[in-house]
């Protein structure tokens, strides 16, 4: 059972944190063109299906979960697009003039509207995860469950190197 719950939290992980989570984060340098996470996308998808080698029988529960995972990266784009359009407006203005000007109930009310939207577009991932796993082998969870490892892995990775890099841009200002 608790093998059951330990891959289940880290399929939804997976999903969560995978790497066009932080391939979008707003900075200076290059951008992932929409072409370019689409194609990251199909990668994920390709990679966790052939990594579960679904039966027929569970082939079924596949369109929805890939649907669902397919809707939750448009509407992180849309998110991740909407904030780097903030930050830009921003950037025009100088410090004194954001601060003076800041709004913190507007903050907060994009902040929460952001967190409804990822946590709807979770629940849906989750939804549409559940008929499918309860359909999965012992050794499709596993595989599974190692996959998740590793993308926490890279995602742990990414994070530090975008850590490293705001601390290198600090150094220089």
């Amino acid at each position: 059972m608790t093998l059951k719950i330990v891959a289940a939290g880290l399929a939804a992980v997976f999903i969560a944190a995978s790497p066009p989570a932080y391939a979008q984060a707003p900075s200076d340098g290059p951008r992932l063109s929409a072409a370019d996470l689409e194609r990251l996308t199909d990668e994920r998808i390709n990679t966790v299906k052939a990594t579960l080698q679904l039966t027929p029988d569970q082939e079924k529960y596949w369109p929805a979960i890939e649907e669902a995972i397919r809707n939750r990266s448009k509407d992180r784009q849309a998110r991740v697009a909407a904030a780097a359009a903030r930050l830009n407006e921003l950037r025009d203005r100088s410090v004194v003039e954001v601060m003076r000007d800041r709004d913190p109930i507007a903050f907060l009310h994009r902040r929460a509207d952001a967190l409804i939207q990822r946590g709807t577009d979770l629940k849906k991932v989750a939804d549409a995860w559940q008929p499918l796993y309860h359909t999965l082998t012992p050794d499709q969870k596993r595989r599974m469950a190692a996959l998740a490892l590793f993308v926490l892995r890279d995602l742990r990775d990414a994070v530090e190197h975008r850590r490293l890099q705001f601390e290198d841009s600090d150094d220089e200002e």
